[in-house]
């Protein structure tokens, strides 16, 4: 069976999740890799068959989505282009994780595209939404990468088809300790903002891993260095603490290693305002932008001992094995989602 499977690579979360579900699909068969965008700081150890520029968000340093660079990144004509190179036809199965190009381009030519992502969990009826809602934001979540079948992942399953998070193996393997550091990623705040308002707080040490400096750099307690995926899920292991935006895969890894939380979800990124709708829910504290944060309300996280308690079983292989069985033409002996 030749299976496709469509990454999107802004940001790291999705390529994250593929590192576990990508051994599972080559169980049943030949799978070729697509991954558009260029926000990504995660390697995939296998060849790369389609790289897309897609239709990538670039992160700003104001703690948000900078539109302008986005508009300019983006050329319809390029996308046109990628959705009618990309031979979906060719393939038994295809498989999404919010990747635009494949999903337009099967939707163009009729050929069945299943979606596994967070964002096919994002808008379930029994999530929980931000107190502002957006039309906006909706259609893209519903439209920037539509699939005819999804499968989402969510901090808490939810329904027949929305599983708890995919936890890479590497963060598996990992003992997790308390040392006497907080471990932060804010890929959309400047260095200079992260710096100025974390060094507020100099009874504690911070571990930053940012998107814009090639080289680490140490201001007092404040210690900022480029992305890298082993030194930060050692960091996030070692950590007190996990002080994030409210993405999907770093807040859920930090909840499994049982580490205390606090996001700040993106101006204007509503998915990742239905994160912190969901995560504030479950108890995390949820600041709206680094320059509104109460001061008191911070230093009260930083010394609380609580932990918001989760249990992340291990199930990608029977998740993604079932809908492999699900959307292909193997006999399925046992039932799917029983």
């Amino acid at each position: 069976m030749r299976i496709l499977y469509a990454i999107q690579g802004t940001g790291n979360g999705h390529v994250a999740r593929a590192l576990d579900v990508i051994p599972v699909l080559q169980k049943f068969g030949e799978v070729d890799i697509v991954l558009s965008g260029n926000q990504c700081d995660i390697t995939l150890p296998w060849e790369i068959k389609y790289r897309f520029h897609g239709a990538s968000f670039i992160f700003g340093k104001k703690g948000g989505v900078d539109l302008w660079k986005t508009m300019k990144n983006i050329s319809l004509i390029n996308f046109l282009l990628e959705m009618i190179k990309i031979p979906v036809r060719n393939y038994d199965l295809v498989i999404n994780d919010f990747e635009p190009v494949v999903a337009w381009a099967c939707k163009l030519k009729a050929k069945q595209c299943v979606g596994i992502s967070h964002q096919s969990a994002v808008l379930h009826k029994s999530a929980p939404q931000p107190y502002l809602n957006s039309s906006f934001g909706r259609a893209i979540l519903k439209y920037y990468a539509p699939t005819k079948k999804n499968y989402g992942f969510h901090f808490k399953k939810l329904g027949e088809n929305i599983f708890t998070p995919v936890i890479r193996k590497d963060v598996r393997s990992l003992r997790a300790t308390k040392g006497n550091h907080f471990t932060v990623y804010l890929p959309a705040y400047s260095n200079d903002a992260i710096v100025a308002f974390l060094s507020k707080f100099n009874e504690v040490n911070w571990d930053v891993f940012s998107k814009h400096c090639s080289e680490e750099q140490v201001f007092g307690n404040v210690k900022i260095q480029p992305v890298n995926k082993d030194k930060f899920v050692k960091s996030m292991a070692g950590a007190v603490g996990v002080f994030c935006n409210a993405g999907f895969e770093t807040p859920a890894e930090a909840l499994f290693l049982k580490k205390k939380l606090c996001v700040i979800p993106m101006t204007g990124q509503y998915e990742q305002q239905c994160n912190a709708a969901m995560l504030q829910s479950m108890g995390v504290p949820v600041f709206s932008t680094l320059n509104e944060i109460n001061e008191d309300l911070f230093r009260t996280w930083l010394q609380e001992r609580s932990i918001v308690n989760v249990e992340y079983s291990d199930d990608t292989d029977w998740i993604i094995s079932s809908i492999v069985k699900a959307h292909s033409k193997i006999n399925i002996e046992e039932p799917v989602f029983a």
